[in-house]
């Protein structure tokens, strides 16, 4: 398949059934929160799946190569990213499942069908943008608040979802206590916690949230996850995770 790539970009082996993804040197890159988020979630088969900032769509990509799912899409305000994003959909021959449009996630319920998902993830950006130089850089997007902030994401997952539908977000623990008080104000109740520690001994600096739409109020968490050995090799938890190929729904 014929796909053009600008002088600095590259296509990266995912490593899991022959999947691809378009990356550019220059832009932001997608890290570990991403595939550690993807299979988190559950998805039944022919469940129907939304991706808030989904950037390069390496959520969107996992979650099609690794489930059942019949329609995903992938939501990007940035539009050379979203460009990508759709190319390396393409790249992956995904077209008759995998969509990303380019809009901003504050205009959903113009874009989307409000209360049909079964499935909403989001990697949204965790930093605040106090102090940014310029505002406009494709990096600075994707990590601080400039284009969406932490409720904007919560209130698009809470209209997209059905009721008792699932919302999935990787996010910085500090936040912990904001992500709490905004999902119920959304009625999205948080369901499991995950807290991602770098290695044995060290505070957690990422957590994943399960959120379930009009949920009774029951929080569950899980045993912590090591993403380092002391020898700096991803720990045999972290391996089984990137080899993981399937997430659907026992």
């Amino acid at each position: 398949m014929d796909i053009i790539l600008k002088k600095t970009e590259r296509i990266d082996d995912l490593q899991i059934k022959g999947l691809k993804i378009i990356q550019d040197k220059e832009g932001f890159c997608f890290g570990i929160d991403a595939v550690l988020l993807s299979n988190f979630t559950s998805i039944k088969n022919n469940s129907k799946v939304a991706d808030l900032g989904t950037g390069t769509g390496i959520i969107p990509i996992i979650i099609a190569g690794k489930s059942k799912a019949k329609e995903i899409i992938g939501i990007e305000i940035q539009e050379e990213v979203a460009n990508m994003a759709k190319r390396s959909v393409k790249l992956n021959n995904l077209q008759d499942r995998v969509k990303i449009i380019n809009d901003d996630l504050k205009n959903i319920e113009n874009i989307l069908e409000v209360n049909t998902f079964h499935v909403v993830t989001s990697n949204p950006p965790y930093m605040h943008p106090q102090g940014l130089k310029n505002r406009n850089d494709k990096k600075a997007i994707s990590r601080h608040e400039i284009m969406c902030n932490l409720e904007d994401v919560i209130k698009a997952a809470s209209r997209l979802l059905m009721h008792h539908g699932k919302f999935y977000m990787v996010h910085r623990p500090v936040r912990l206590a904001d992500i709490i008080t905004l999902s119920r104000r959304y009625k999205l109740e948080p369901k499991v916690i995950q807290f991602i520690h770098p290695k044995v001994g060290k505070a957690p600096n990422l957590m994943l949230v399960q959120f379930t739409k009009a949920g009774k109020a029951e929080l569950k968490i899980l045993d912590p996850l090591y993403v380092y050995k002391e020898d700096g090799d991803y720990t045999d938890e972290i391996k089984e995770i990137y080899a993981k190929e399937d997430i659907g729904e026992v």
